[in-house]
């Protein structure tokens, strides 16, 4: 025998004698002691925040949960020798007693031929959701599993929901820009690649419309569509209506109905989220639509509320208010030559109240701000996209001079005619004595038609400078 080799085995052979003259640490197990609203309470599990556990009902009881599948829960907090669980399953027909076991952890220990090291166990007791291709054209909840009776994922893999975050030097500047589809927007509120912008709107003003048009006409390898606390009507509606069988071909829609446990709704974000990243990590473009991060933010209020947290601005915690940073600084562009990914989330403003707590700090983190407008919806002007109160703040990195300029001038003229508009209404207007409001009124109908789209017909983004330039040129 080669002695090189010889010696290899002989250094393993010491390390498996070691071993079974060491003790390992053996798999904690709990029970169930307290089940109050949302939150479970269990003694004897030693497992880290954020480790996954099931929840087995004993062999010997007589509740009608025995031998069904367990309750998954995840650890949200512990205090003293307590740890608060949140369930991902129903919890109808549990009782105090039920055995609370975590996610198995790997058992590492000597390889031949490697580095070598004592045994031990795998920290990693978090989430682990299938990703792969073969979740393109799928429609998949907060677990990844297909809702659209498909049939099982195939070529997918399960991997960890937690991801090491990119370097702020390291990512790439967003300095390309990105053909949305929408005339107002590539002309008015142009997106670079790798952007993160947030649609405001209040309810029934065509926010879900208008993500359908970007989820059509956007060029992007892969489109990640997250409904996160919405109506459940609305994910075959989105499908069939929206994106269309060519469009689902090069998505994947994870879904977390309202009626989901809280738990379940944030998850189903970071799923998302993490299938974005997953395809990013390929070389892909992607767009990552994600419809509410409002309702994201109130089921971390449900939680936060849960367990004890104390209420902070309008009933949200203050964890809240951490947790939207954390979930929207993973998208954007990745490490330089790499993929990236263009975010659009939806913000629900209450009452139309554009400070609301959530909307004003998805304000300060996202890189713009897209705000649709009721009174314009109401007056059949669709998409309803207030120009005057939306930016995009990449903008002048992603567009030429020539282009920001022509924006500029179409805003003063916009924001001129805006405001003269009940003068005009009640015909107190006379023309001659302000030149730019003369040319605001002539040319208002103009800008109207670059303004409003329909659903159907895309607008290329050079089509939609020319259209800007065209409008412009008149002043």
């Amino acid at each position: 025998m080669n002695p090189e080799r010889g010696l290899r085995w002989g250094q393993y052979l010491e390390d498996l004698q070691a071993f079974a003259a060491t003790p390992v640490p053996l798999e904690s197990q709990g029970k169930l002691v307290r089940v109050a609203g949302l939150v479970l309470e269990a003694t004897g599990v030693k497992v880290p925040v954020g480790s996954v556990c099931q929840i087995h009902m004993p062999s010997s009881s007589s509740n009608p949960r025995r031998g069904e599948r367990p309750v998954n829960a995840e650890v949200v907090g512990f205090s003293g020798d307590r740890a608060y669980l949140m369930p991902t399953d129903e919890v109808q027909g549990l009782s105090s007693g039920a055995m609370v076991v975590p996610r198995p952890a790997a058992l590492h220990g000597p390889v031949l031929g490697e580095e070598r090291h004592p045994w031990r166990r795998d920290e990693d007791r978090g989430l682990h959701l299938p990703m792969g291709e073969g979740l393109l054209g799928r429609v998949v909840d907060s677990h990844g599993h297909p809702l659209d009776r498909r049939g099982p994922l195939e070529n997918v893999r399960p991997e960890p929901m937690v991801r090491r975050p990119i370097n702020a030097m390291d990512r790439d500047p967003v300095r390309t820009p990105l053909d949305t589809g929408v005339r107002s927007i590539n002309a008015m509120l142009t997106v670079g690649r790798g952007q993160r912008l947030g649609l405001f709107a209040g309810t029934g003003v065509g926010k879900s419309v208008l993500l359908g048009m970007m989820a059509r006409y956007t060029q992007a390898d892969v489109i990640v569509v997250g409904l996160i606390g919405e109506r459940g009507r609305e994910v075959k509606e989105f499908i069939e209506d929206i994106i269309g069988e060519e469009g689902l071909a090069r998505s994947v829609v994870v879904a977390a109905p309202a009626d989901a446990p809280p738990l379940v709704r944030m998850q189903g974000a970071t799923y998302a989220t993490a299938i974005a990243e997953h395809f990013r990590d390929q070389g892909l473009h992607v767009l990552l639509l994600m419809d509410s991060l409002t309702r994201y933010a109130m089921a971390q209020r449900e939680i936060a509320l849960a367990i004890g947290e104390p209420p902070a601005t309008k009933g949200y915690p203050p964890s809240c208010f951490a947790k939207l940073p954390q979930l929207v600084e993973r998208s954007g562009n990745g490490l330089h030559g790499e993929g990236s990914i263009t975010a659009f989330y939806t913000v629900l403003s209450e009452g139309d109240d554009q400070q609301d707590p959530i909307a004003d700090a998805a304000r300060g983190i996202l890189d713009g701000h897209i705000v649709l407008s009721r009174e314009l919806a109401e007056a059949g002007h669709y998409p309803a996209i207030d120009i005057e109160r939306s930016i995009s703040r990449v903008m002048t990195n992603v567009a030429d001079k020539s282009h920001v300029e022509a924006a500029r001038r179409f805003r003063q003229l916009l924001a001129k005619y805006n405001k003269a508009r009940d003068l005009i209404q009640l015909g107190a207007y006379v023309p001659g004595h302000d030149h730019e409001l003369d040319l605001a009124v002539r040319l208002h109908p103009e800008m109207l038609q670059l303004l409003q789209q329909d659903m159907h017909t895309p607008a290329a983004l050079n089509q939609s400078i020319t259209h800007l330039r065209a409008v412009v040129h008149e002043a």
